[in-house]
């Protein structure tokens, strides 16, 4: 819902070796340094799309005393454990399918859709069917309610006008219904009356969500998040495995009724579940640690489902490793990347999970905890599309889950806006000079966006451009090879010394002082 490169070759930078006053200038090479950062990420280093994938390793700074984590004695038990909660049933119809959107319009009241057109709405639900390997859209209908809380969510005579055109049409296998949720008894009524499988918001996007889900994590997520459709079915089912009904019958003498067998199985799994996250979320937590240690600056870039995150990172760090899809909810889980700004400072890049409006709050629920990486991040490059006719709507979406996550106030305040795909918009500017308008397949407004990124980096985490003056003999140039940003190095033979430019944080300051006084 994902090889390293500078994003400017050597030789482009403005840094540059001096040997004397008016000696020729010869590019520094770029840091290693992100390799030592992304080693953080994982035992593998830098995770790939799927989030599987092995990076390359470094000898970075090791985890303190008492926290470099213990691979458990039954971690193979716990895999397997893992594993098994991961079985489940298909929650829609497998093989080819041809759909029948029906999105139901409310004109008037407060159920009415503020900001958006009915139109657009299809369009994203045709978008999220066609993300469904083997699914095509049959046909689309927009149809006027006035009662979308109902239990059949139409009239009786829209209802039958439905039903006559829908079993009239042997090519639609199934109804998509444009719905954020379906209750079950109204799920099973419409499936009675128009013959085909009924499949609403909630359903098709967790699907994906399953569908798209490489790492353990997002999998439990996604097995979390099913959960309360699970417990619906439960409620609404005969509750009885013969069929027949008889839900308080008890099992085999055991003084539970087969519903109550179901709930707490249902429970246990819950349980097991959130005990699995909560040993990778600890996990993930211990490498944030160490990533924060290390000092490199982190970039949060968040963003609209298919607003083009992944193809502007792969577009500011040159990775070739990044292969973004044109589909909805392609990246699940938070991937890293390293990248370089115009001072030759290292930072990373992490690709989130697209929002999406009317996203179930179960979903929202469960993926919180890999959003938790944003809070933890020095900048948030808010992306969005702005060919897209809702585009308002979708920034509207983004931000209000940015602060549903509860992040420092400084934070959101300090987001950096990035309009993207502009050559889709002919003439396009932005209206303030808050955003920078980019096309992440063309390459245009790069320089500028790199630039104010930087700007933001800087007074993000307090870094400072310092020139200072070190002995040559000394180990004072290496260790700020090692610990800043070098962007220049001034050398004067006769004096022994060097003046050096560069990039650092306090912390580092304060450590070069401590250990090499004037």
């Amino acid at each position: 819902m994902w090889a390293l490169r500078a994003a400017v070759r050597p030789g482009t930078w403005l840094s540059r070796v001096v040997f004397g006053r008016g000696a020729p200038r010869a590019a520094l090479p770029l840091p290693a340094c992100p390799h030592r950062a992304l080693a953080a990420f994982g035992p593998g280093g830098l995770k790939g799309r799927g989030g599987e994938g092995r990076g390359p390793r470094a000898d970075g700074p090791r985890s303190r005393a008492g926290e470099e984590e213990e691979e458990p004695e039954d971690a193979e038990e716990e895999e397997a454990e893992e594993e098994e909660l991961l079985r489940r049933d298909p929650l829609l119809p497998v093989g080819t399918q041809r759909v029948c959107l029906i999105h139901p319009e409310v004109k008037r009241g407060p159920g009415k859709p503020q900001l958006t057109r009915a139109e657009w709405q299809v369009a994203e639900a045709e978008a999220l069917v066609h993300t469904l390997d083997g699914w095509s859209v049959a046909d689309r209908m927009v149809v006027p309610t006035k009662t979308p809380d109902g239990k059949l969510i139409f009239g009786r005579g829209t209802l039958e006008n439905l039903t006559e055109k829908i079993r009239g049409s042997p090519e639609i296998t199934a109804v998509f219904l444009n719905v954020e949720r379906l209750a079950t008894p109204t799920k099973k009524d419409l499936e009675a009356t128009w013959g085909v499988p009924v499949l609403d918001r909630f359903t098709v996007v967790l699907h994906i969500f399953r569908c798209n889900a490489r790492s353990r994590e997002a999998r439990l997520q996604v097995a979390l998040a099913e959960l309360p459709l699970l417990r619906s079915h439960l409620k609404s089912s005969t509750a009885h495995p013969d069929g027949r009904g008889g839900g308080s019958r008890y099992i085999m003498g055991s003084g539970e009724s087969f519903m109550q067998l179901q709930q707490r199985l249902l429970k246990e799994k819950e349980i097991k579940i959130r005990k699995a996250l909560e040993r990778l979320r600890k996990k993930r937590r211990l490498l944030g640690k160490q990533r924060r240690r290390q000092e490199f600056p982190v970039i949060s870039v968040v963003g609209y489902t298919n607003c083009g995150k992944t193809t502007l990172i792969k577009a500011l760090t040159d990775d070739d490793a990044v292969q973004p899809r044109d589909q909805l909810f392609a990246t699940l889980d938070v991937t890293a990347h390293a990248g370089w700004l115009p001072s030759r400072m290292a930072v990373i890049y992490m690709d989130t999970i697209g929002f999406l409006s009317q996203l179930p709050h179960s979903l929202i629920e469960s993926f919180s905890a890999t959003l938790e990486d944003v809070a933890h991040s020095d900048l948030i490059v808010h992306v969005r599309d702005v060919s897209h006719p809702e585009t308002e709507l979708q920034k509207a979406s983004v931000l209000s889950t940015l602060r549903g996550l509860h992040l420092p106030a400084p934070l959101l305040d300090s987001v950096l806006e990035v309009h993207n795909k502009v050559d889709l918009v002919p003439g396009y500017s932005p209206a303030g000079p808050q955003a920078v308008a980019v096309s992440a397949v063309l390459g245009h407004g790069l320089p500028e966006l790199r630039a104010r990124l930087e700007d933001a980096v800087l007074r993000a985490t307090g870094r400072r451009v310092l020139t200072l003056r070190v002995r040559l003999a000394g180990t004072q140039l290496s260790w700020l090879h090692r610990e800043a940003t070098v962007q220049e190095v001034d050398v004067i033979p006769e004096a022994g010394v060097a003046d050096v430019r560069v990039v650092i944080s306090s912390s580092a300051y304060g450590k070069f002082r401590k250990l090499f006084p004037e």
